[in-house]
């Protein structure tokens, strides 16, 4: 059974309270989907680490339920650290 797509933005919401999640139907049929997920949270953490936090909120249900996400995670602007300068 498919998910639906205010589903899967509910629960990365529920484990990720302060991101902006958009999520489109990429094939129309409620199993392919590509999610954009910023939130300020992330800063300081690896593209891997943000990836391995949405599919934690989403539970296990990859491969399962939901079929395929084509996701990016990003940081808000000025959200995220500067980088150190060199003298």
């Amino acid at each position: 059974m498919p998910m639906a797509a205010d589903d899967i933005a509910a629960m990365i919401r529920a484990a990720i309270p302060d991101a902006q999640v958009d999520i489109t139907d990429l094939a129309g049929d409620g199993d392919h989907y590509a999610a954009h997920v910023t939130a300020a949270s992330f800063a300081g953490m690896s593209r891997v680490a943000r990836t391995r936090a949405v599919y934690a909120a989403l539970g296990g249900r990859m491969g399962g339920e939901l079929h395929a996400l084509q996701l990016t995670t990003a940081v808000p602007a000025g959200a995220e650290p500067a980088a150190p300068t060199i003298s």
